[in-house]
């Protein structure tokens, strides 16, 4: 592994907080980006050398929501996460990092960025000119802007605090 991002679940995780704490002993983090240093002989998707980054939902290859695809996401109370040097994954549930990205730009991927891009493009099917609502300004949230912004649509987002909107506003430009 050569890059992580750490999410709020991932502290949620780590600190055993509700429904995330997980059986001790626990490899956190759920999204990073590494290369691929050995394969299997069956394996045909990636071969060594590929950067790559784990999917979320490793059970979730297609297809709708469902229960049993949504099982064991990394680093969560079930699955070991990707916080190491290391990390064995079946390669149906790998994808890979594209060239223009670095490997700290892709680690921020899988959890976030996936989970905005399926409510705003998939699920949503936002369209240039919709007025969308977006709560909040963390990970997800700004993701989702971003998306919204390249979909021409128009964003009112929330937060807790004038400070988060006035920083983030800096930031979007």
């Amino acid at each position: 592994m050569k890059a992580f991002s750490l999410n709020y679940r991932d502290l949620l995780v780590v600190n055993g907080v509700g429904r995330w704490k997980p059986s001790l002993p626990r490899i956190p983090l759920s999204d990073g980006v590494g290369l691929v240093a050995a394969a299997g002989s069956g394996v045909s998707r990636v071969k060594m050398g590929d950067r790559v980054a784990p999917i979320f939902y490793p059970n979730w290859l297609d297809g709708r929501v469902a229960s049993e695809k949504m099982g064991s996401p990394l680093g969560g109370a079930i699955a070991d996460g990707v916080l190491a040097e290391y990390t064995m994954f079946d390669d149906t549930s790998l994808v890979h990092v594209p060239g223009h990205l670095t490997d700290e730009e892709a680690a921020t991927l899988p959890c976030a960025a996936v989970t905005a891009w399926n409510a705003v493009v998939s699920g949503g099917q936002i369209a240039p000119g919709d007025t969308v609502v977006v709560l909040g300004t963390g990970g997800v949230s700004i993701f989702a802007l971003q998306f919204l912004r390249l979909l021409d649509a128009r964003v009112i987002i929330t937060s807790s605090s004038d400070q988060k909107t006035c920083a983030r506003k800096a930031a979007w430009g």
